[in-house]
């Protein structure tokens, strides 16, 4: 049984999305304001939040959930604007659905959100990456380099995983833009890519004494260096 947690102050528009998306599988729970989120999010595996709540903006809880949990966050807001879908994923939304919107298409998003967290408690293994002086846990978002913690944002974590799972391969600039922006890649900057890269790299290779493994093939796109 996963339960869902729908942050949305409309107690109209809360019942509606919990009646259409309970099922004999899913146990779906309401709260109209951020302060009542944050008491219920740990005993939930996905949340769909408005950003618009009468305590603050759903953003700001948002960020405070990436800080610590790769909870599934799926933002339903009536912000329509191209500049709020890109600050909603940038920020590490895992989905953003405008109002009005379909309860049907809400029920699908919602399903492959959870089918993504059944594929990853069925394979814990893939979600390691052990190469020299970097531990990276991507399950438990846990990242050690040469021992010390790195805290990496949600995209510069899709960045790194997309790497290391093709450690020694070059990955196209446009297949990396369409994999870390999936539901956004049109909206994306052409520059945020080269952005993340960067940010991770500083991250990653701030030391100039140690080894590079994020090597760029220019003209074509990234990689990660089996031996740096």
């Amino acid at each position: 049984m996963k339960t869902l947690l729908v942050i949305e102050d409309d107690p109209a528009l809360a019942r509606g999305i919990c009646l259409a998306l309970q099922s004999e599988s899913v146990c779906c729970r309401s709260c109209p304001t951020l302060a009542k989120a944050r008491a219920q999010l740990a005993a939930c595996d996905l949340a769909v939040l408005d950003i618009n709540l009468p305590d603050g903006s759903g953003l700001t809880l948002l960020a405070e959930i990436r800080k610590t949990s790769a909870l599934p966050v799926i933002l339903l807001t009536a912000n329509d604007l191209e500049t709020d879908i890109v600050a909603g994923l940038e920020s590490g939304a895992d989905d953003y659905i405008t109002k009005p919107f379909s309860l049907a298409v809400l029920r699908a998003r919602v399903h492959t959100q959870l089918r993504r967290l059944e594929a990853c408690a069925a394979a814990p293994a893939e979600g390691r990456f052990v190469q020299d002086d970097f531990v990276f846990d991507f399950a438990r978002m846990h990242f050690l380099c040469r021992g010390k913690a790195v805290e990496l944002s949600k995209t510069e974590q899709k960045l790194l995983r997309l790497l290391t799972q093709n450690a020694g391969q070059t990955l196209p600039r446009a297949v990396l833009q369409q994999r870390i922006w999936p539901d956004g890649a049109q909206y994306v900057d052409e520059n945020a890519l080269s952005v993340t890269v960067k940010r991770l790299r500083d991250k990653l290779e701030a030391d100039p004494a140690h080894p590079r493994y994020i090597q760029t093939v220019y003209g074509i796109g990234y990689g990660w260096a089996v031996k740096a």
